[in-house]
Formats: C-alpha cells, sequence, structure tokens
C-alpha cells in the first residue's frame, strides 16, 4: 500500500492468523447498536413495523449476531448448508481475515504501528494521542471498506434484488469493531431470505450498499492518501484491490441505445451494408458448437476499424448495429452484450487501464452471449508505442488490444465482434490498426442527391415545402449504391497509390492473373513500408468476405425456427448453398480499398508532421525578432 506504483502482494500466512478472530466474528459476536425507536416485529398483515412515539435519543443496546445461524435459518429443516449458504459464510469468514491483514499493513506502512507501541507503554498524549486516533479510525475504515469489496468481487450472484437494503451502523474506533459491524449489517441484510439465490442476492446488495456508504464518508479520514494509491493482490482468491477505485458491485442494467434503422443512414454505402452484413452473421453462431460457419467457412468479420471527418456518421453506424442484433437476439431469444471502452476506462493506478481493457473484452467475446464491443475516439484511448507524451494507462490499452485482437491466444469463435473508430485514424498505432480486418471509411453523404435525402430526413414532415425534381433516396438503395461504390475502388483514390497503378499499367498492362496481383502487392510495398504480410491477409480476409457477399433472406431472421436455431450443420450448409467465387476484380478493387487507406493515414501523419514543423519554425522567427527588440532595448541580458 505504498505509493510505489508495484502491486502488493497480502502473503497466506498473514491473512491465516487473523482466521480464529474472524471465525469468532461469524459464529458470535456482541454489538451496540443504535436503538431507533423500530421494532423488528412486523405488525400482522401489514409488512410494516412498529415505530415508538417515545423518543430514545441516541441510546444504544447490545445484540447478539450469530450470523452462521442466520445463514442456516434459510433452510431450517435441512443440517446441512447448501453450497451457496455454504459459500457465503466462507466468503464472510475470508473476507474478515483479508479485511483485519489488510488493516494491520495499513498499520505497519503507515505511523500507526510505532504509535500503538508507544500507546502500550504510556498513554499518548497531545498531537501523538490525536495523531494516533486518527490513525486507528483510518485503519478501521481500511477494513470495513475491505471487507465489503471482497464481498462484492467473490461472490458470484445472476439476480438482483429490487432495491438495495439500508446502510450498516457504521463504527470506525477499531478494525475489529468495524467489523463486528459489518457483520451486523450483513446479518440483517440476509435475515429472512427465503431461498439461496435471494440469500446470495442480499449479501452481493449488503456489499455494494457498503462501498457506496464508505466512500460517501471517506473524506472524514485522515491518513488514506498511501491506501488509495495502493494496488493490493491477494492471487488465491484472485482478489484485486486498487485503492478506492473499485468497479465491482455496480448493477446491471438493460441496454439503453438511441437504436438507428438503416434508412436513417445517408451515404456511407459500403460501410452500411457491411454493418447490415456482420449484424445477420453474428446471428449464425452456434451456442453449442460455439462456432459460427462464417468462421468455417470464410468471411466473418472479427475486427474492423472506421474513419472519417466528424459528423459523418460514425456514432450512427454504431447504433445502428447495435439495434440490428439487438433486435434479433431479441427473436431468437439469445443474451446480447453491447460495451464501449472509452477514455473514462483509463486509470492513474498502474496495470488498471490494461486490467479494463481486458476486462472489456472478456465480457465482449463471452461465448455465451453475443457481443458487439467499440472503441470510440480509440486514437485518444490507445496510444502509439513510440508516444512518449501518452501516459501508462493509454500504453497498457495498446498492447492488451494488440494481443486480444490478433495475439497467440487470441481464438475467433464468431459470437462477436470489435469495431474502432477515430477521427485521426493516423494516430492510432500502426500495429494496431493493421489488426483491423477491415477497413470502414465513414465520410458520410457526398452527392447532390445525398444532400437532398439527409435534408428531408432530418426536416422532419412539418412544413407544406415541395420537394422539386427529386427521386427521394433513390440513391440509397443498398444493392445499386453498394455496387457503384464498390465500383468506385476499380481505380486507386489516393495520388501516391494511383502513382503505384500507373507505372504498373504502363509496364504489365494491368491485373489479368494472381503474378499480376501479387507483383502489384509488391509495388505497393515499395512505396508503403507499412503494407507488410497482414496487410495482405486483410485483404484476402476482405476478398472471401466479398466471396460470402450474401445478402441471408431476412426470413431467415423473423422467427428462430427459420435459421437461428437449427443445427451447426444445416446453417452451414445453408450458408454455403449461397456461396459465390470472387472474381479478379473483386481483389482489385480490395486491395485498392486498403492501399488507400494506408496511403490515406500516411499522407495525414506527415501533413500533421510537416504542420508541426511549421509552426515551430514560425515560433523560432518569433522569438528572434523579440530578442532582437529587446537586444535595440537594452533588455537582453546574456
Amino acid at each position: 500500500m505504498s505509493q510505489n506504483a508495484g502491486l502488493t502482494t497480502i502473503h497466506e500466512d498473514d491473512i491465516e492468523k487473523h482466521r480464529s478472530t474472524a471465525q469468532s466474528l461469524i459464529t458470535r459476536t456482541v454489538v451496540l447498536q443504535r436503538d431507533d425507536g423500530r421494532s423488528r416485529t412486523q405488525l400482522a398483515g401489514s409488512g410494516r413495523r412498529f415505530v415508538s412515539t417515545v423518543s430514545t435519543g441516541s441510546t444504544r443496546r447490545s445484540r447478539e449476531i450469530e450470523l452462521s445461524k442466520t445463514i442456516a435459518a434459510v433452510h431450517p429443516n435441512d443440517p446441512l448448508l447448501t453450497i451457496a449458504q455454504h459459500t457465503v459464510l466462507f466468503r464472510a469468514r475470508r473476507g474478515l481475515a483479508v479485511a483485519l491483514a489488510l488493516a494491520e499493513t495499513f498499520g505497519k506502512q503507515s505511523e500507526l504501528e510505532t504509535l500503538q507501541s508507544k500507546n502500550s507503554t504510556s498513554p499518548l498524549a497531545g498531537e501523538e494521542a490525536t495523531r494516533f486516533k486518527a490513525l486507528l479510525s483510518a485503519s478501521a475504515y481500511v477494513a470495513a471498506f475491505s471487507f465489503a469489496a471482497y464481498l462484492s468481487q467473490l461472490l458470484d450472484g445472476d439476480s438482483e434484488p429490487v432495491e438495495d437494503g439500508q446502510d450498516p451502523d457504521f463504527v470506525f474506533d477499531t478494525p475489529q469493531d468495524a467489523l463486528k459491524a459489518m457483520i451486523a449489517g450483513l446479518d440483517a441484510a440476509v435475515t429472512g431470505a427465503g431461498d439461496d439465490l435471494e440469500l446470495v442476492a442480499r449479501a452481493k446488495a449488503f456489499a455494494r450498499t457498503a462501498i457506496e456508504g464508505l466512500l460517501q464518508r471517506r473524506a472524514r479520514f485522515t491518513g488514506l492518501a498511501d491506501f488509495a494509491e495502493g494496488h493490493i493482490r491477494i492471487d488465491q482468491d484472485d482478489f484485486t484491490l486498487n485503492g478506492f477505485d473499485v468497479a465491482p458491485g455496480e448493477k446491471r442494467k438493460p441496454l439503453v441505445m438511441s437504436f438507428k434503422a438503416p434508412e436513417e443512414i445517408i451515404g456511407n454505402h459500403i460501410a452500411k451494408y457491411q454493418a447490415m452484413k456482420l449484424a445477420k452473421m453474428l446471428m449464425a453462431y452456434d451456442f453449442d458448437r460455439q462456432m459460427n460457419p462464417f468462421v468455417e467457412l470464410g468471411g466473418f468479420l472479427f475486427t474492423f476499424i472506421g474513419d472519417g471527418m466528424p459528423g459523418t456518421g460514425k456514432t450512427i453506424l454504431i447504433q445502428m448495429i447495435a439495434g440490428l442484433v439487438n433486435d434479433y437476439c431479441q427473436v431468437a431469444g439469445y443474451p446480447f452484450h453491447y460495451e464501449n471502452f472509452g477514455v473514462d476506462q483509463i486509470s492513474s493506478y498502474q496495470g488498471k487501464s490494461g486490467q479494463n481493457c481486458k476486462g472489456f473484452v472478456d465480457n465482449v467475446i463471452n461465448p455465451r452471449a453475443i457481443g458487439f464491443g467499440t472503441i470510440d475516439d480509440i486514437d485518444q484511448v490507445a496510444a502509439r508505442r513510440s508516444d512518449d507524451k501518452a501516459s501508462a494507462g493509454q500504453h497498457e490499452v495498446t498492447a492488451v488490444l494488440m494481443e486480444s485482437f490478433a495475439g497467440a491466444s487470441t481464438v475467433v469463435r464468431g459470437n462477436c465482434a470489435f469495431g474502432m473508430f477515430s477521427n485521426y485514424p493516423e494516430n492510432v498505432d500502426d500495429a494496431l490498426r493493421q489488426r483491423a480486418g477491415a477497413r470502414w471509411l465513414v465520410d458520410g453523404p457526398q452527392s447532390r442527391d445525398d444532400y437532398i435525402d439527409i435534408f428531408v430526413l432530418l426536416a422532419g414532415k412539418n412544413h407544406d415545402i415541395p420537394l422539386g425534381q427529386h427521386d427521394l433516396y433513390a440513391g440509397q438503395e443498398i444493392k445499386k449504391a453498394v455496387t457503384a461504390s464498390y465500383e468506385g475502388h476499380d481505380l486507386p483514390k489516393e495520388e501516391n497509390l494511383l502513382a503505384v497503378w500507373e507505372v504498373f499499367c504502363r509496364e504489365r498492362g494491368g491485373v489479368k492473373t494472381m503474378a499480376d496481383v501479387g507483383d502489384y502487392l509488391h509495388r505497393i510495398k515499395q512505396a508503403e513500408p507499412r503494407f507488410t504480410g497482414r496487410a495482405i491477409k486483410n485483404i484476402t480476409d476482405a476478398v472471401k468476405m466479398r466471396a460470402m457477399d450474401i445478402d441471408l433472406p431476412d426470413e431467415w431472421f423473423e422467427t428462430p425456427e427459420a435459421f437461428m436455431h437449427k443445427p451447426y450443420d444445416d446453417k452451414k450448409a445453408m450458408i454455403a448453398d449461397l456461396r459465390q467465387p470472387f472474381t479478379i476484380e473483386m481483389v482489385l478493387q480490395e486491395i485498392n480499398r486498403y492501399g488507400d487507406s494506408e496511403f490515406r493515414y500516411t499522407d495525414r501523419s506527415d501533413d500533421a508532421a510537416v504542420e508541426d514543423i511549421i509552426r515551430r519554425e514560425r515560433q523560432r522567427e518569433k522569438a528572434v525578432r523579440e530578442i532582437e527588440s529587446m537586444k535595440r532595448d537594452g533588455r537582453w541580458q546574456q
């Protein structure tokens, strides 16, 4: 718990010596509780408790707490505890021992242990006594917080109660007093639980409520700076505590998002078309086999990157994909998990940003659900490895994403996809960007018809203004628009790639054979060193996707039985029947699409570097003029 950036490991011996104390706390302990005048007996048939009209002020009364008996009472007719009962009781005892060990460690790494030693020989007085009392209260706070965090992380509950309970009657005199109060609060929370599920849910709710109450009281205590900067790790329990930065215990919330329909997107034809295909591809996933036929047949899109200027429609594209998948999952009865990883997940704690990112990836790739994960503004979240100005957290995220998207341990099952979005993709690390299997240029509306369509769409119908001579939304007809967009890549668009293509055509006369394709790719490599073997793999994957450029019929997704609930082999055969061979035109278009994106990123990066040099030169010239002026006025001193 020092300000050292490393991880503090609590050894098992330090926890084990507190086990007997923890056992006594869960068996039988006596606490003093405020008597608030509320009877613990319900009024018959009302569900309410009697409240005395006599004011009792702040009087306290002693109360015996027997947590083990309270938990056993969930099944009063069974002398043995169920697995859930035993788990809650065991975790409570283990959490108490861990909390006492952490409080002891806090004392050793602060002045508390020294002051305790002095106080044992002769009572402290004056400033030392004040400091001792403050640190002792802080250690009690650490014990209570550690216990609540331990329960929150280590109890697995699939359900949540309707509402949280009341805050426990916190006591911060000593660590043991604090934990007695926590046990009393846990006992009150689980009393009356009707079954195992309710028992675990109530225990988790208590932990969550306690954490919230403790964080609200944190400002009252001094001497917590070391703990706040600390990183605690107990390997045996897989328990990690990063100061007060605790994520566990958050309520599970249903997906709340403003979904968009495909017809609400104007322009971005290829991106929209591939997004619609991706949504249907995900729904081909087979939960029994934990595999997707598109992964086996080729063409599955695991990662992609969308880039474009601000306001061109990246966010609405995310909303469209999530909306389509969510609707399909509701029809099929599949669980759907959407999660975005953003800048708020970057932490100042060493290793925490990487943990957050790994947790994000694990949540999305969970094979028991359909997943869609996005990293919006990835240039701000994941740093270039050569960027010395970026935070350690950003570098951690880059490393985790690179390993997760195309590392040695990456397994693509076909149940999820990841989308990276950025206004400035040239600022993304080259290796991470190349791990995106597809490039979506999100350039928004382009043609005159696009701008008419988008204005009419956004303006709504509360007007009598005539449309004029225009075939509304005709240019957005997806097949026609996509065909035109793909044909637009018969020739490169970026100037540097176009130069390579023109030289190739003069010497070879165009692309007709596989050897021609290889020669063209080699020439691109010579012009752009970042055009590596991974780029070739991404291009071939895109070509295979074009070969799987099949429009799965909408009726397959209207009922679960039509396609989604069929056996894996049946789904694979239905998809294979629609497959078609790819052509040399498709290959050339995908090479140009990918090559254009790489040259576009390089040009943007070079332009930014040039602008930076120009700005520095202007600053230098201004500084020289200022220095000359100061010398003339006699204000310059060597």
